[in-house]
């Protein structure tokens, strides 16, 4: 990709073709991604923040600064000399602005490399390529739990969590279920450490994305996070159905009022199976809900169907707490 449609403005002219200079070892690489790799080189990952976005909708403007490290890119004036000490380098402020997320976030990245004064050449990190945003290694052996970090910065998303669910076995043969959130998508993996189930639970997640995609290349979008104001100020027929209604009707499927509900919001509902049983001998389930905040729920029962029945209607009792309270 070109770099000339990211050049920020308060750039110099020399530190600006050291940087394409350095690109030409490195073709097809953008900022962001030259950044990302002498970050994870330096054990310091860069950090975007969106400082502004304003504008018509037909015609937006965002602005984002990045910090790496001691070294923060935040304002427009022009930076210091290269010549001067680390510590004034380190004082030199500068951002990046543009009609995208994403143009913003190259700008700034390209003003960090400038600062650095990076010779991508340098940064001795894995090749990799790009497709379509989202960077996978070239050998046989991708880093999925890389990918997703990849995926994430470069759109915006939240970084993926990793939770560890359960822990089983004797010590000599442990084997660990790991769970892998990313926005509104969650997989489960198992391994006989943590590490490699975070490993399998970000490639089952990597899977995931690219069946909701239809291909290889990673085109999903998640959906906006549903703010529980916007529960609030629903006058939906479910949501309304659930204020008015009590949740202490016998033998009710929760869980299909929880989808109805869902649909009707646009919110994702997902189950997990929690492997070890209560002490009385009964399945537990936790229902997780894409809201913002994420909503988590437990529920048990006689069976893992009744577990899920009785997560679903732990949420609904806290949706309609928060639905309702002004």
């Amino acid at each position: 990709m070109s770099q000339e449609g990211y050049r920020s403005p308060a750039l110099k002219a020399d530190t600006s073709l050291n940087i394409h200079e350095s690109q030409r070892t490195n073709p097809g690489k953008t900022p962001i991604q030259i950044l990302h790799e002498y970050g994870t080189k330096s054990g310091n990952l860069p950090v975007y923040v969106m400082e502004k976005a304003e504008g018509e909708a037909h015609q937006p403007s965002f602005v984002f600064s990045v910090k790496i490290g001691d070294v923060s890119c935040a304002g427009i004036e022009q930076c210091r000399s290269s010549e001067e000490d680390e510590k004034q380098l380190q004082s030199c402020q500068c951002r990046g602005q543009g009609p995208s997320k994403k143009a913003a976030k190259h700008q700034a990245a390209e003003a960090a490399l400038n600062i650095l004064q990076i010779d991508a050449g340098a940064v001795n990190i894995p090749v990799k390529s790009e497709s379509n945003g989202v960077v996978a290694e070239t050998n046989n052996h991708p880093n999925s739990v890389g990918i997703l970090q990849e995926l994430a910065l470069q759109r915006g998303w939240r970084l993926p969590e990793y939770t560890v669910l359960m822990e089983a076995g004797p010590p000599h043969k442990r084997e660990f279920t790991v769970t892998c959130r990313m926005e509104s998508l969650s997989e489960k993996g198992v391994g006989n450490s943590k590490k490699g189930a975070k490993m399998a639970a970000a490639e089952k997640m990597v899977s995931k994305l690219q069946s909701l995609s239809g291909c290889s290349e990673i085109t999903w979008t998640p959906k906006p996070s549903v703010r529980f104001e916007n529960l609030r100020n629903s006058s939906a027929e479910s949501i309304c159905l659930l204020r008015r209604n009590p949740l202490s009707i016998p033998n009710t499927d929760y869980i299909q009022m929880m989808l109805e509900l869902s649909k009707e919001q646009g919110f994702e509902v997902t189950y997990f199976n929690i492997d070890e049983l209560t002490v009385n001998g009964q399945y537990q389930c936790l229902a997780e809900l894409s809201t913002s905040p994420v909503t988590v729920c437990h529920g048990t029962g006689i069976s893992c169907s009744n577990a899920h029945n009785d997560a679903a209607h732990s949420a609904l009792q806290y949706i309609k707490i928060m639905a309702t309270t002004k």
